[in-house]
């Protein structure tokens, strides 16, 4: 009996190593004269000893067997066939079936998410009443413009507004209240405004009825119907609201009281014979239009680059906060390889995971925050007065980058966490349904005001770009407002977080900053909690896997 020989034979994947003699080797194969170098040279087809797998004088492994391996490896290597061919009669089936089944998710998952961001305007018409509008009446109510002369605008002014709300249309939540809840001092009436108590504000001014006689009788050329009447709102509070929503009414019910009350006065003045004509002619605005209102935009909304920084490019923080798993899971898995190196302790890679998620939302947040300085977007601007008009203050001056860089970077952690977590959860492909979902109920409640969307979307008032207290909607203005219901629907609480933050930073808006990252730490507290158990759940479902594998 001859020497033994190796040759290596491949079974589910593994090599293993095989002895056998010259004698178990058919005749055919090692021919005449045979020897175990030739039985090398014949199975490898050359002429002499392939070191690489053979050596010198060890044994080596190599993925063949002979004929018996070669006709098992072109039986797993079969040629394709057409679709209806009869050995794929078992898989189209199941293929049907899963691709239906697919189907049918995806189709519920579109219905149901994306109605939410079609239904957060559904309600708009009937819940208009909800942006309250003050109306105050200083007219000849305040020193030292008390007479023993009936005012005209004032009651002319509140008769329009009273009117419009016995009507059966839908309108804005007017609410009439005295000169005393302001402390007769209509500079705050314009603080409630930016204090987001109302979302605009009618004033009709202590002298607006005295000027304007005293116009008429006097002949005062310099007498500017403007001052009779100021309209109050920042439009930096909210951009589409606004301009969708308020200035149409608001625009509507000024022509419409300047109308009235200037076909009123007319005939008034000249029923009047004592007033000389010449008085009429020097002043001829004080006949008509007699009237009209002073537009103070306390915070306007420009320039319209601010769009992405407070709106839109929000959607993209978002994004961004999601993408550190898919890229970054690679790179903390290496330390799970033990093919060079031991394994690190599960509970240390978990921290070091969490260390790694803050620091990818530390520097990407800092990235996110230059496009907007890249662009110029005001971020050195100094404060201003809340009751005056002032364009881009900045709520900290010289040091509002820095508190919105960190704005950011807490807000892509609230958000970016919580992606962490499902990701690990619920795995691929529906990840990329979670992306979805959550991008369209932080976009839903996070962009449009929720005192417009049905009752449905109050769970938004806790979600990370929109974020406030339990609504509060007693009406409690009770005797103080004369509207067309006892109470008035107010809610003045609606904050956002992410959103609103940014907002009063580069606006310098009415600040809840602390109320804002409060509830931002919430969500970066409550998702590094669950963290570690979404870890060992992630590990255990691989681990399942690959015993279900094996």
């Amino acid at each position: 009996m001859s020497a033994p020989i190796t040759v290596s034979r491949w079974e589910e994947g593994v090599p293993r190593i095989i002895p056998r003699t010259t004698s178990d080797v058919p005749s055919d194969v090692l021919g005449s004269g045979h020897s175990d170098e030739t039985l090398g040279q014949r199975y490898h087809g050359t002429s002499g000893v392939n070191n690489e797998y053979w050596g010198s004088g060890e044994q080596k492994e190599h993925p063949s067997d002979g004929k018996g391996s070669e006709k098992a490896e072109e039986e797993l290597k079969q040629h394709p066939v057409g679709f209806f061919d009869p050995k794929l009669s078992q898989v189209r089936p199941e293929v049907f079936k899963l691709w239906a089944a697919t189907t049918l998710m995806l189709a519920v998952f579109i219905l149901s998410v994306m109605s939410i961001y079609w239904g957060v305007l559904s309600h708009v018409e009937g819940n208009v009443a909800s942006l309250v509008v003050y109306v105050v009446d200083f007219d000849g109510q305040v020193a030292p413009y008390i007479t023993s002369q009936k005012p005209l605008v004032g009651p002319q002014v509140v008769q329009a507004v009273e009117t419009l709300m016995a009507s059966k249309h839908e309108h804005l939540g007017y609410g009439t209240l005295p000169p005393s809840s302001f402390n007769n001092d209509p500079m705050q009436v314009r603080e409630a405004v930016y204090q987001h108590k109302a979302w605009a504000a009618i004033i009709v001014n202590p002298n607006a009825t005295a000027l304007l006689r005293a116009a008429v009788s006097q002949g005062n050329a310099s007498y500017d119907p403007l001052g009779a009447c100021q309209i109050v709102y920042i439009e930096a509070r909210d951009q589409t609201t606004y301009p969708e929503y308020i200035f149409p009414e608001i625009n509507q019910l000024q022509t419409e009281i300047t109308s009235k009350f200037g076909s009123m006065w007319t005939k008034m003045v000249m029923q009047n014979t004592t007033i000389p004509r010449t008085n009429l002619q020097a002043a001829p605005q004080a006949l008509s239009p007699a009237i009209g209102f002073s537009v103070f935009n306390l915070r306007p909304f420009k320039p319209a680059k601010l769009i992405p920084t407070v709106n839109i490019g929000l959607i993209y923080l978002i994004i961004v906060a999601f993408f550190s798993f898919p890229f970054f899971m690679p790179i903390h898995m290496k330390f799970m390889d033990s093919s060079t190196h031991p394994p690190l302790r599960f509970w240390q890679l978990i921290i070091w995971r969490w260390i790694s998620a803050v620091s990818i939302y530390f520097l990407l947040s800092l990235a996110y925050s230059l496009v907007s300085l890249a662009f110029q977007i005001p971020f050195n601007n100094p404060t201003a007065p809340h009751t005056k008009v002032a364009q881009n203050p900045n709520a900290y001056g010289r040091a509002t980058f820095p508190v919105y860089w960190m704005i950011n970077f807490v807000g892509m952690m609230a958000l970016g966490m919580a992606c962490e977590n499902v990701a690990m959860v619920v795995g691929h492909p529906f990840m990329a349904l979670w992306l979805i979902f959550w991008v369209i109920t932080n976009v839903s409640t996070g962009f449009y005001a929720l005192e417009l969307a049905p009752r449905f979307y109050y769970w938004g008032y806790a979600w990370p770009l929109h974020n406030s207290m339990l609504p509060i909607f007693e009406r409690h203005l009770l005797s103080l407002l004369r509207v067309r219901k006892e109470k008035e629907k107010q809610n003045a609480n609606s904050d956002m977080t992410v959103v609103e933050a940014t907002r009063s930073i580069l606006f310098d808006l009415h600040s809840r900053i602390g109320l804002n990252l409060g509830v931002l730490f919430a969500w970066c507290a409550i998702n590094s909690a669950l963290f570690p158990l979404c870890c060992y759940f992630m590990r255990w479902k691989l681990q399942k896997k690959k015993q279900k594998s094996q």
